[in-house]
């Protein structure tokens, strides 16, 4: 009888444990009300198409939704993305039917587009997990929120929420992270108080808020927290009276991040004596100076120290002379890059510790600091962009390295065969340093692990003599300017994980093999500039962003695969043929350069919907033909080459081309009048260059608009009429300092690197060739503070404008060969950075104004054929130049010339009248002249004999003599002949 009650009583637990094991669905309420929600929301993806109002569908199943499985009641409503493995991007108002979920426990409705917070989200009084970050929510917080008193996680970033008291916040007593961002605080005057007020508030997150400036009177009587453990505050709003409460804010403090953009100021507070529990300190990105303070130097639990991205300045053994010997022993981390710190590294024996070591962009000098390989633990060491010297060491013993950064320095020798010891480094980079000698396969067969490889800008020589040295684990490999040629290096074809590949400037001088298209397949970014590739390509594989194939010898037709890329350099190559692959560019192309090839026909009139491409070079080739109206449609465009061709027509209209800055169609057969939309809608255009065309009609007097034009060339064409009056309106040219702050001659974008993105700089984008004292030079060699007008060769008549002297930042002035007459501008002295100065071939007449000789930096200078008169000013500048300078204005004259000026004849001696006496007559000139005459008699034969007599009587006097005469002889031979030279090619240059 007893055991077949046991095994009734197992039966009934048994039967009991299977009935709690099966999920009760969802409460019929409940799911009326997420269906009410769901058609009061937008949601164009239809993401929600699984919430259906069929009588049998359980709502706990639908996405985005949990259920307690003991009651059925809905737990947890989720719409963030991270549910939906996409963008959802659900909007409008949260809905009062959520009211029904009364046991609601996780709220996430992050990254979406909900306008506002409702009054009734305090009834839920279950929630421990409120989410609105990164929505579209303005207003502010009700304060019914503090009635949540389970919530442990507020999150409500990214909204536009205006503060006016958090007094509420005490009231949230299980409330452990709390984060804010975009938010106003500037009315609530309690914040501080409320933070402090949260008895368990353990994290608090502020990014980018702004907060008032309060009394540091009351600041001094507030106590710290004793539950905050994590403070982070970044972006700016923080006054800096705030900054030692936020350093005290916690006795118990762990983390601390204070990234200020660059609104933390000036010493480092002393204030860490009290907050011995801190493991973390961030006070990256901020403009402290002077060196760590001592209280910093006593934190024995500190294991992450970043202070980079600051001001700090003296020597690195001052900075870690402070720090106390525990904290050498915990710290595990320290980054003082982007500072000012010079001198050489320390001995870093004493960080036993020590896992990763930032010292880059500093002004660290001296020799590689051997005592780093004893930190056998070190992981990541960057030294990069400092002026370290000498060679890399042994660093074998170094076996948890998996970063090495000490590109940018000083070093030289060769590369140490140590490294391929380093059995789990990721990351290796050693550029722009003078490394010279032999990689071989001892440095690199080992290093399994390797994702980067910067070998680039030094003197190494590749020898690889088969495939499989490098680790098929590189996705970054960047060898530019090592050699690897004259073959293509088939070690490459077992490389199918690359994504950055850059083998420019590496002695190649072969075709490229087929098996390199296979391999290119998930490159995204290919340089192989400055080589001597030769022959034809074919088609690259699609993922190609960005390409560079510059300074080759390629030929034929340009393969429209390249079309896909958004970065395309194939300047100077000899290709022939380009339609079908500028017709297939897609509108994500952003630079194009196909200058200096030997493309001919037509620029094709095809749909050009280029929405975002910013440079497009032409320039140097062979087409021909009408420029296409299509160009108007280059919305984004900022620099425009196509000089050097053929092209006839009218300029095209590129009224719409608004965000112009470098326009060149210079050296073509364009016909017609300079257009006037050019003033009216170029309004930032920097430098304009139509020279060398068959443009006609008068200058447009809207061309004084462009406020921030630097280069105006429009020489030899065919230009009529007067030079506006309006001209000296190019205020840009009348200041020395640069109006429009951005640089439109290279284009950078972002490329894969160690640290998610770098940007690289297209060198070429942009190399107009311009006059520059009588020499066409390329533009990267003239000056940056290049500011010049070339009108020469047209048929330009009237005077020269009276204003064109305000523009004092001048540095060229070239308006030769026209047909101006009147007189050289009396202020022409005020163009006091003149270097260039060329008025020949006008009918200017009269004088040359004296002031151009206070412009002490001319150097070229041409007056010729004028009809200027009188004589030339004078002053040492002006003597310096060339008679030719002057040739042909028959009135001129004064030194170079040889004419001599009205009045400069040899002058007699003044006539005395009959009756008067001269002072001969009179006796008393005559008398002091005789005994003038008597006196040099007398000095003469007492100093001839008595320096004579006395070299004569003794020989070694007389050697010593005669020997000083022959080296001052010397002296004075070499130094009037450098003279006489430097002052001939004055003359000349």
């Amino acid at each position: 009888m007893g055991e077949l009650l046991l095994i009734m009583l197992a039966f009934i637990i048994f039967s009991k444990s299977i009935g709690c094991s099966e999920a009760a669905g969802c409460i019929e309420r409940e799911r009326q009300a997420l269906l009410s929600f769901k058609h009061g929301i937008l949601d164009k993806g239809n993401f929600l198409s699984s919430w259906t109002s069929s009588s049998n569908e359980d709502c706990c199943k639908w996405i985005g939704i949990k259920c307690d499985n003991k009651t059925g009641h809905v737990i947890t409503l989720d719409l963030s993305p991270v549910t939906f493995l996409n963008h959802p991007n659900f909007g409008n108002e949260i809905g009062s039917s959520l009211l029904e979920l009364q046991y609601l426990k996780h709220l996430d409705l992050s990254v979406n587009n909900f306008t506002r917070i409702p009054n009734f989200i305090g009834s839920f009084t279950s929630l421990n997990y409120l989410n609105l970050s990164y929505n579209y929510i303005v207003g502010t917080i009700p304060s019914r929120i503090g009635n949540l008193t389970k919530l442990r996680v507020l999150d409500l970033r990214g909204s536009i929420l205006m503060i006016e008291s958090l007094h509420w916040l005490p009231h949230l007593s299980s409330l452990r992270i709390l984060r804010f961002e975009d938010t106003n605080f500037t009315k609530a005057v309690d914040w501080l108080q409320s933070i402090k007020l949260a008895s368990s508030l353990s994290s608090l997150e502020l990014s980018y808020c702004e907060f008032p400036r309060l009394n540091t009177s009351f600041l001094s009587h507030m106590n710290s927290s004793n539950s905050l453990k994590y403070l982070s505050v970044s972006g700016y709003g923080i006054h800096p009276t705030i900054i030692p409460w936020l350093l005290n804010v916690s006795l118990n403090l762990v983390n601390l991040t204070l990234n200020l953009n660059y609104d933390l100021r000036g010493l480092l507070p002393n204030s860490f004596a009290n907050m011995s529990s801190l493991e973390h300190i961030d006070l990256s990105h901020n403009s402290l100076q002077g060196g760590l303070p001592k209280s910093l130097g006593n934190l024995c639990n500190l294991k992450v120290l970043l202070l980079n991205d600051n001001e700090l300045n003296g020597t690195l053994n001052d900075h870690l002379g402070n720090l106390s010997r525990c904290v050498r022993k915990s710290v595990e981390i320290l980054n003082l890059s982007d500072n000012q710190l010079g001198g050489s590294v320390p001995d870093m024996e004493a960080f036993p510790s020590l896992r990763e070591l930032y010292l880059a962009d500093n002004q660290l000098e001296g020799h590689f600091p051997f005592s780093l390989s004893q930190i056998q633990k070190l992981a990541v060491l960057h030294l990069h962009h400092n002026l370290l010297t000498g060679s890399l060491p042994d660093l074998s013993k170094l076996s948890f390295l998996r970063e090495l950064r000490v590109g940018q320095n000083k070093l030289n020798g060769s590369l140490p065969e140590s490294i391929g010891q380093l059995s789990n480094l990721e990351i290796l980079d050693i550029s722009s340093n003078y490394f010279t000698g032999i990689v071989s396969k001892s440095h690199l067969q080992n290093l399994l692990k390797l994702q980067i490889l910067d070998l680039s800008f030094n003197s190494l020589t590749l020898n690889f003599e088969s495939n499989g040295i490098l680790p098929r684990t590189l996705y970054i490999l960047k060898l530019n300017s090592c050699k690897m040629g004259p073959r293509f290096p088939s070690w490459l074809r077992t490389q199918l994980n690359l994504s950055y590949l850059d083998i420019s400037d590496a002695g190649i001088s072969d075709v490229i093999p087929d098996w390199f298209y296979p391999m290119a397949s998930k490159l995204v970014y290919l340089n192989l500039s400055f080589n001597h590739v030769n022959g034809t390509l074919q088609n690259f594989p699609a993922p190609l962003s960005t390409i560079d194939l510059s300074s080759n010898l390629f030929q034929g037709t340009i393969p429209v695969s390249l079309s896909n890329a958004q970065f395309i350099n194939l300047s100077h190559n000899k290709f022939t043929r380009f339609r079908s692959f500028v017709c297939s560019l897609t509108d994500m192309i952003e630079f194009l350069d196909i200058s200096y090839n030997m493309l001919t026909g037509r620029f094709p009139d095809c749909r050009m919907d280029w929405r975002v491409l910013c440079i497009l070079n032409l320039e140097s080739n062979n087409l021909s033909g009408i420029l296409p109206s299509s160009l108007s449609s280059l919305y984004s465009i900022q620099t425009l080459r196509l000089s050097n061709n053929s092209f006839s027509g009218i300029i095209p209209l590129l009224q719409n081309c608004s965000n112009l800055q470098f326009l060149d169609l210079g050296n073509n057969k364009l016909s017609g009048s300079i257009p006037t939309w050019i003033g009216q809608s170029l309004k930032i255009l920097e430098v304009l260059r139509l020279k060398s065309n068959k443009l006609n009609g008068r200058m447009p007097s809207n061309l004084c608009s462009l406020s921030y034009l630097k280069i105006l060339d429009l020489s030899l064409n065919h230009i009529s009429g007067e030079i506006p009056p309006c001209i000296q309106n190019l205020t840009s040219m009348a200041y020395n300092e640069q109006l429009y702050p951005d640089d439109i001659y290279l284009l950078a974008f972002p490329i894969p690197s160690s640290f998610g993105y770098e940007m690289f700089e297209i060198s070429s984008a942009d190399k107009a060739k311009l006059m520059w004292k009588g020499i066409e030079y390329p533009y990267e060699k003239i000056p940056e503070q290049l500011k010049m007008i070339d009108l020469s060769c047209n048929a330009l008549v009237g005077e020269i404008p009276r204003g064109l002297t305000n523009l004092v930042a001048l540095v060229q002035l070239n308006l030769s060969r026209n047909s101006l007459n009147g007189t050289i501008p009396k202020k022409i002295g005020q163009l006091h950075r003149l270097e260039s100065l060329d008025l020949s071939h006008n009918q200017l007449s009269e004088e040359i104004p004296s002031s151009l000789t206070n412009i002490s930096s001319l150097s070229v200078m041409d007056l010729s054929y004028n009809q200027l008169s009188g004589r030339i000013p004078t002053g040492t500048q002006l003597q310096s130049f060339n008679a030719s300078s002057y040739e042909e204005n028959r009135g001129l004259c004064g030194p170079p010339l040889t004419s001599m000026c009205p009045g400069d004849e040899t002058s007699h001696p003044p006539s005395h009248s009959a009756g008067g006496k001269s002072d001969f007559e009179d006796g008393g000139l005559w008398f002091d002249v005789l005994w003038f005459y008597i006196g040099i008699g007398i000095g003469f034969n007492f100093a001839f004999w008595g320096v004579c007599g006395t070299l004569l009587i003794n020989t070694s006097w007389r050697r010593t003599y005669f020997g000083f005469l022959s080296n001052f002889r010397d002296f004075l031979y070499v130094t009037i002949s450098i003279k006489w030279n430097k002052l001939k090619r004055r003359i000349q240059g």
